[in-house]
């Protein structure tokens, strides 16, 4: 029971790193989501990458959506700055072409599962 009690202690006074509550981390992921959304068109025209615009913005949609569930406010910060640095990283051209097709590698090749296909693909 004490242990509990520590627990509920510590997390009551961790203090948030960027956001108060969560309306305003909401404000920050939206804030986020409309500048990549912007910047993709440039993105693509810079990397010169064999993706249209509309793929990149759907493959944004779904970088986006899949950490729709996360609910800790201190996470979606940590997430956000994250993706502001992915962002300037991008916009700064300090990235190569392959760190921004890396995004379309996981949808498009499902990992071997069987021993055989393991090895052959050089995975443990």
């Amino acid at each position: 029971m004490a242990s509990r009690e520590a627990v509920r202690r510590t997390v009551q006074s961790v203090r948030p790193i960027l956001s108060v509550d969560r309306e305003e981390a909401r404000k920050r992921v939206l804030n986020l989501y409309k500048a990549w959304y912007r910047q993709i068109p440039y993105i693509v025209m810079d990397y010169d990458i064999p993706k249209s615009v509309e793929q990149c913005r759907e493959k944004l949609r779904e970088e986006f959506l899949k950490h729709k569930n996360v609910t800790d406010i201190r996470v979606i910060d940590m997430l956000v700055i994250k993706g502001q640095m992915e962002l300037k990283e991008s916009v700064e051209i300090w990235k190569q072409k392959a760190h921004i097709m890396r995004y379309w590698k996981e949808s498009q090749e499902p990992k071997p599962t069987d021993f055989l296909s393991k090895f052959l693909s050089g995975q443990n």
